[in-house]
This record gives C-alpha cells, structure tokens and sequence, in this order.
C-alpha cells in the first residue's frame, strides 16, 4: 500500500472490440508568443467565498507562525460545511463554461469503455481473476476452472453500493482455496470490513472483521483462521480524523466473532510499530514485518505457529505471546521476506547494498550473524522478487523501466523474462509447487497485457490483450536526461503523438511524485491518453525521493533534502522550456498525495513558471501533517516540526505557508475528497483559503471536493470519468488550447 509507503497505487483502465463512433478530441495551442498567455492577459474576475481569517498563532522553537484558517480542519463544522458548499458551487460554475469539457467526457468515457483483465493466480484447483467489462465501476472477481474455461462469478462489488463507492481492497485465499477471506472500503476510506466467503458457493460465512488498516491476512493450515492486524475503534465521529497509533496482530478463527480472536502480538511501549503478518508456505511459521510508519526500513520477527500450524486453539488467554522472537531487529534496513526452506528464510534487502539484494538468514542462528547472500547488488535497482517453483523473479529498474531476470536458490542467473518493449511489469506470484506464473506488461501508450510465464520452457505467451479505440503505434515515448540545480542527473519520459513536433506553444503537462521510496514507471492511463491525444505533451520526471534508483536516491529527497525534490522538478519544467517542448504559459504540472505537496511547493516558490497546476489530495501543510490519522507515519521521509532543523526544512517549503500575498499564481484546480482519511482534506481546503487571499493575478484559482471519495484507491469508474473531464477541461482553458478535428 503507499502513502504513502505501505500505502498505495491508483490506476486507469479501460472495452474489448470497442471502436468508438466518438472522434478523439485534438487540441492545439493558439499562436500567443512564448511567455506570454492567460497568465496575463484579462480575464474575468473570480468572486471567492469570504473565509474569515482566524487568529490563531502556534509558536515553534521561539518562531511564532499564523494558522488563519485552522478552523478549516474541523471537517464536521457548520461554518466548514458551508464553505465547501460554497467553494463547489463557484468550481463548478466556472467548468460547466468550458466549452470544451463534455467532449472530453465523451472522449474518456469511449476510451475507457473496454475490456480489461487482472493478473490471474491460482488457488487449490481454482484460478482467480478480476475483470472489468469497461465501464463497470468496480472490477468484477472470477474463478476459471482452466484458463481457457468460462468464468464462474465469485464476487461483484458492484452489487455492495449502487453509486459504486464500495470497493474491494484486499483478498486472500486459504491454503487449501477453499476460502477467500476479502477486505471492502467504502466511499474510499482507508478503513476496510473482512469478511470470508466460500469459494465454489460464492456465499459469505457470518464473520466480519472491523478497524482493519494498512493490513493484509494471513492463513494458516486447515483453513480454520487466519492472523490480521488492526487498531482499536476510534471514538464516534472521529474516524476520519482520529490518529492510527497502536496496531495489534490478532488471530481469527474462521466461525467465531471479533471479540474472540486471540491477540497474538502488540508493543504497547511502541506504539508507532505496525506489523504485516505472514504465514510461510509450509504453513510453519508466522513472520512478522515491523514496520515504523513509511520508513523502509524493516524487523523481522517469528514464531513456530503452534497447533501443527493450525494456529493458537480457542480459550487461549488473550495476550501477546512470549513465543515470538527477533530474527532481524533494530530497523536497520529494508527487508521483505520472500519465502523459505524450513527454518532457511530468504529475503530482498539493502542491507548493505543500497540498490538491493537477495539473501538466506537461518532462523537457527544466532541473530546478526545469519546472512548468506545469494544474489549479489547489481547497477539496475531490485524492486522485487518472489519465488515460483524453485525460481526466483527479481524485477528490477533499469532508468525507471522494468527488467526481469530469473535465478535459482543456489543465486545462479537462470534466465530472464523478455518484455515488450520500455514500460512496467507487474506480478510473477505463484507457490513453490507451481510451473508457471503470470504478469501484466504496460507503457504510457500500452494498456496491461496479461501474459502467462512457463517456468519449464521460460517462455511469454499472452493470457489477455486489451482492445482500445486508439492505435499504440500513432504514439511514441522517449526517455531524456537533464540536470537538476545541483547537477544530479535526473531522468525524464516524454508521450506524445508521433506527428507532434517541439514548439514553444505546445500543451505540456509535466507529472511527479519524488517520495516515500516509491518509483514512478510507465503505465497506461486512459486520461494521460486522452491528454496526448488533443495534442499534448506528457512529461514524468522521476524525482529524488522516490525509488528509481535505491535507498540513497530515496534518502536525498527526504527531511533537510526535501528541497531536492522540488529543485528536480523545478529543473525538468525548464528543461522543457530550454529545448523547445513548450513555454510557461503552456505548461501545467500535477501530483497526487505527496505529489499534491510537490505541485503546491512548487508553484510557490516559482510562479512564474507554471500556467496552471493541478495539486491533488496534497500535504499543504508541513506543521501539522503529522496531528491526523496516519499522518505522523511520514516522519520517517519529511522529518517533524518537534526538531528544530527540520522545523526550519519544513517551514521552508510547506505550501500553506509559503504563500505570498499580491503574488499572481498560475490557474489552480486544487482537488480533494470528503472521506479522505489518509491526507485528510483540511489540508488542500486551508491551502485553497490562503490562495484565494493571496492571488493577485485574474486567472482562476479554485477547488474541487468530491463527495463519498477518499484518497483515491477503489474510486468508481463514473467519478474517475467526471474527475478527470473537469481537470483536463480547467488545464484546456487556462492553456489556451483549441479544439480542432482529427486524430
């Protein structure tokens, strides 16, 4: 899961045998003069909603700093519900103008109407596999009896809410597959219900499991229950808000209620450790991977599961066991366990090897004194790895683009998985006793193609191709490199219609994320399509911060280098404008989450670079992000303002406080949602307020809140279509871009 860390990724999917009668919206730029445009040119007053300017004043370390819109965090209060309403009612009064918005609607919604498959696995005898006939909210879970058989229903979210704001958010499976244990969120929050459903009658068993976050569950032998994690309930009416500390390792036997499950692990005297509990495939023993917060870096602890494996019996007193023991403590770098030969475990680390590594520990030996490694550090950074048969699948990052390579158990290259082409691959589960695997490939210009992997012959052959109403081949991608401020060497991807050529007026949208040890590949997404095909450039520039090339890439975009990651993308957005690609007036820049926070840094410390910014569900405030639900987690990469440095750091750049009164702003849509419990809204809704008071320029500078959304994951199709209309309309717009026909 990503944010951020364990915490997660979005994606856009779209019909099979869909050719739309809808021609692609083309946009072009008009012929304003480089520098110049909507910018500063008349345009239209905006009449914002009055928000009273509070007298609140926090003093950090001797500095006194305003916080004039605190009252903004009270979510539930009347005066904050009234802004929202207000600050609606003018957004989208203004985008229902633009002309060119439902035609970008339309153009989205044919785009996305087709038919799109997951990545299979196989349980017991079963297969099970997600599919989406296009325009379906959620996607749709199947089991096939073979691969080429027909689909037997399993589960459809799409009948748990009729506006399709329940999601499914998590799913496992028994060992023997004769139960599927699933997780729901509902209106995108981070909170999940798990119940367990009977695989070959597609009905759900009584249990229901509450106050799950940040967790997956884990079976043990004879299906009789599984271990999960979770937190105690918050009060009433603070769910969305309350602080997740003090998360606990639970067993639940299959057939009971709550309120029995024995509490297996907790650390009360830490109440920042969170855990993610795995059963290994021998159905031996119980790993747990503790983590602090987001930081990557892991403990391992384990324990024999008693009971054959079975898990602890009924009637055992409530408390942690004394059984569980330390096999890699102290946090002192990245591990994530992989699989084992009894008490041999092996896992993906970079202790020692900041670009990853593969090693062995023995369980049975003394702890720190147990590594062999097996595969060495390589130049391309290991992202992951997983072992099928007796393979092991690393997938590792050569410049931000995917490479498999296949070794055995003894650390011998055994091969390596030919991919596509530049883009993402994603997958290669499977148990030790299975001969094939499978994997979805994807580019900025190639929707996920399912492919299945024999592990006799090593060879692809594709499961599910997508159909798409667009031709791949009329798109190219090429990767550049620039320097950043400091001379780093920063790589860069640039989409784009084949027939689109370098010019000071050509739309450009440039993309970051720079965080969290998170890296940022190529992948399809139907509104990025819909972006190129009007005639813009696509830009991803792959920032420190993030995980393309490592922990020490990671390190140098956190705490007191934070700035690193704005002067990256600082350094991109001139790049493009030094070589031609586009000019400021034509140039917008979006992110999501902490690339909301890269977006509103950014365009405060460089307004003029910028015509307009799209900042979503974004960290706006560096001094209190840490005071709400699983905010205090991202310490570990932005520091906390308790330290006087990083207060300093933090202050430097933090958004809501970095914005200058009679300063002209480029053309903003910041973007939230009302159940947002991971960066909670407060933060975009007190940065919109202050914008709204400083802006000296006549371009619009406005907010979008979505109702019955969270942070993004599980949002339905139908609010992901109107999302993105309303944002590619406001960037059209405020680019000056204009529609014309063609493809």
């Amino acid at each position: 899961m990503a944010l951020m860390g364990m915490l997660a990724a979005l994606a856009c999917q779209p019909r099979k045998d869909v050719e739309s009668s809808t021609p692609p919206v083309v946009v072009d730029a008009d012929p304003t003069p480089a520098g110049e445009g909507k910018h500063d040119a008349p345009a239209p007053s905006f009449e914002y909603p009055k928000a009273a300017r509070g007298d609140v004043v926090d003093e950090y370390h001797g500095v006194k700093v305003a916080d004039p819109y605190r009252w903004l965090e009270d979510l539930d209060g009347e005066r904050t519900r009234a802004w929202v309403e207000a600050e609606n009612a003018v957004t989208f009064r203004y985008l229902e103008t633009i002309a060119e918005r439902e035609a970008i609607r339309e153009r989205l919604t044919a785009l996305w109407n087709y038919e799109r498959w997951g990545v299979p696995s196989r349980h017991g005898d079963r297969y099970v596999v997600s599919r989406n006939d296009g325009l379906q909210n959620q996607s749709v879970l199947y089991t096939l009896d073979r691969l080429d058989g027909e689909p037997t229903l399993l589960l459809d979210p799409n009948t748990l809410a009729k506006d399709g704001t329940v999601a499914l958010s998590g799913t496992n499976f028994s060992q023997s597959g004769t139960l599927m244990a699933y997780g729901t969120s509902a209106s995108g929050s981070d909170w999940e219900v798990w119940k367990v459903r009977d695989v070959a009658t597609a009905q759900d068993r009584p249990d229901e499991l509450r106050w799950i976050k940040f967790s997956d569950v884990a079976w043990t032998r004879g299906d009789e229950g599984f271990y999960y994690a979770r937190y105690d309930a918050p009060k009433a009416g603070d769910e969305l808000e309350d602080l997740n500390y003090d998360q606990k390792v639970y067993y639940h036997r299959v057939g009971t209620t709550q309120d029995q499950d024995v509490l297996v692990y907790a650390r009360p005297d830490h109440k920042d450790w969170g855990f993610t509990p795995t059963v290994t495939e021998d159905g031996q023993y119980l790993v747990l991977t503790v983590r602090i917060g987001t930081d990557p870096r892991k403990s391992i602890f384990f324990q024999k599961i008693p009971n054959g494996g079975r898990g602890p019996s009924k009637g055992v007193a409530k408390g942690p066991a004394k059984t569980m023991k330390e096999l890699l403590p102290d946090f002192r770098a990245s591990y994530a366990f992989i699989g084992n030969d009894g008490p041999v475990f092996y896992f993906r680390t970079d202790d020692g090897a900041p670009k990853g590594r593969i090693v062995a520990v023995d369980t049975r030996k003394p702890v720190g004194k147990n590594q062999r490694e097996l595969v060495g550090e390589a130049a391309d950074t290991l992202r992951s790895a997983s072992l099928v048969g007796d393979s092991l699948f690393l997938g590792y990052l050569k410049d931000a683009h995917s490479k498999v390579e296949i070794f055995d158990l003894k650390g011998k290259r055994t091969g390596e998985v030919e991919l596509p082409g530049l883009g993402s691959a994603g997958g290669f589960g499977g148990k030790r006793s299975h001969t094939e695997t499978f994997y979805s490939f994807s580019s900025f210009a190639t929707p996920g193609t399912i492919h299945r992997f024999d592990l006799r012959s090593k060879k692809s052959e594709v499961f599910r191709e997508p159909k798409v109403a667009f031709s791949p081949g009329d798109y190219v991608t090429e990767q550049v490199f620039y320097a950043s401020k400091d001379g780093t060497r920063i790589p860069m991807f640039l989409s784009r219609r084949k027939d689109l050529k370098p010019s000071a007026d050509t739309p450009t949208y440039l993309y970051g994320y720079g965080g969290f040890d998170i890296a940022i590949t190529p992948s399809f997404s139907v509104p990025n399509l819909v972006w190129m095909e009007m005639g813009g450039l696509y830009a991803v520039a792959n920032l420190r911060g993030g995980g393309e090339y490592g922990e020490d890439w990671h390190q140098a975009g956190t705490k007191l280098d934070k700035q690193n990651v704005f002067d990256d993308f600082i350094a991109a957005a001139e790049y493009l404008v030094a070589q031609g690609w586009t000019s400021p007036a034509k140039l917008a820049i979006g992110g999501r989450s902490n690339g909301g926070l890269l977006v509103g840094a950014v365009m405060t410390q460089r307004p003029d670079l910028f015509g307009a910014a799209l900042p979503g569900v974004g960290v706006m405030d560096m001094l209190r992000f840490n005071q709400f639900t699983i905010g205090w987690a991202w310490e570990s990469d932005y520091g906390s303002p308790a330290d006087p440095e990083q207060f300093k750091a933090l202050r430097s750049y933090s958004p809501y406080h970095n914005l200058k009164e009679g300063t002209a702003y480029p053309a903003t849509l910041v973007y939230t949602a009302d159940h947002d419990d991971r960066v909670v809204p407060g933060h975009s809704y007190k940065f919109a307020a202050q914008l709204q008071h400083a802006h000296a320029g006549k371009t619009p500078v406005l907010i979008r809140i979505d109702t019955k959304s969270g942070h993004g994951a599980g949002k339905p199709t139908a609010k992901q279509i109107e999302e993105w209309a309303d944002l590619w309309g406001f960037v059209v717009d405020n680019l000056d871009m204009t529609p014309m026909g063609g493809s």
